[in-house]
């Protein structure tokens, strides 16, 4: 099954576990000396097998997320203005690109990329607080929220990834982009109140809406490939990209949950 991120997917997928089950001695001395080995043996880590653990992931996932927040704190105090943002939306675009089709698992870009993010979500963050006071903290709270229920849904076993959830998934998330492009250019032409189908509403509101589903959805299947490269046995190098693949999908929840709310704040 192929993964909805391509972050993970291209990592994961079709990859072959490292281990494998050696003859296991059939005398009872040479089996009980094998099962205290293994109860007396210190717990395997990263360090020890070279492969990615859950660990790993949750690691390098606060590293990053620690260098966006202190990158967005910086844009948020100084207030950088329109021109850091979109640059930094561009940048973080083009290695967001080189993070996720290139082979080689590049730390440093991933860090990069946290960084430029930081800042046009600081920026931008700014730009909503000063029109709605207190939306931003609203917008984290709910987040975490979404994130802890998501998480706990799909730990639960309550939620499956399944060929089938898959499909849809990525449909959805094609026909909102579609929708997204096209409510862009009816942003440029001044429908509405100048935010495309977004500021209409009654539509707006369900397409925000629709976004946080979507962002909850695709966290369901980042939890799952995750899980899956772990049991795949991936190199431990492959944490950083499933903590940058993990990372794009919360920015992106964060994004729209500061949307939905701006839209029922203005309401």
């Amino acid at each position: 099954m192929q993964s909805s991120n391509p972050v993970l997917g291209r990592a994961f997928n079709n990859k072959r576990g490292f281990a494998s089950m050696g003859s296991v001695a059939t005398d009872t001395q040479g089996s009980s000396a094998t099962l205290e080995d293994l109860y007396n043996a210190p717990a395997a880590s990263s360090l020890r097998t070279g492969r990615m653990t859950i660990d790993d992931v949750v690691t390098r996932t606060g590293i990053l997320f620690g260098v966006l927040v202190i990158a967005g704190a910086f844009a948020w105090t100084l207030n950088l203005g329109v021109g850091v943002m979109m640059i930094g939306i561009l940048a973080g675009f083009a290695l967001a690109m080189v993070l996720t089709f290139s082979k080689t698992v590049h730390p440093s870009l991933a860090i990069a990329y946290a960084a430029v993010e930081g800042l046009a979500l600081g920026t931008l963050s700014h730009f909503y607080n000063t029109l709605y006071p207190g939306i931003v903290s609203q917008a984290v709270l709910g987040t975490l929220a979404a994130f802890v229920g998501v998480l706990f849904a799909y730990r639960s076993g309550k939620v499956r990834v399944t060929p089938r959830f898959t499909r849809i998934a990525m449909g959805a998330v094609i026909g909102y982009l579609v929708l997204g492009v096209i409510s862009m250019f009816a942003a440029m032409a001044h429908v509405g109140n100048g935010m495309g189908f977004y500021g209409i509403h009654g539509l707006g509101l369900l397409l925000a809406v629709a976004g946080v589903g979507l962002a909850s959805v695709f966290l369901v299947l980042d939890f799952d490939q995750i899980q899956k490269g772990v049991a795949a046995g991936v190199p431990e190098a492959e944490s950083w990209r499933a903590a940058f693949g993990l990372m794009v999908t919360l920015v992106w929840l964060y994004m729209e949950v500061l949307r939905l709310l701006s839209i029922l704040r203005n309401n």
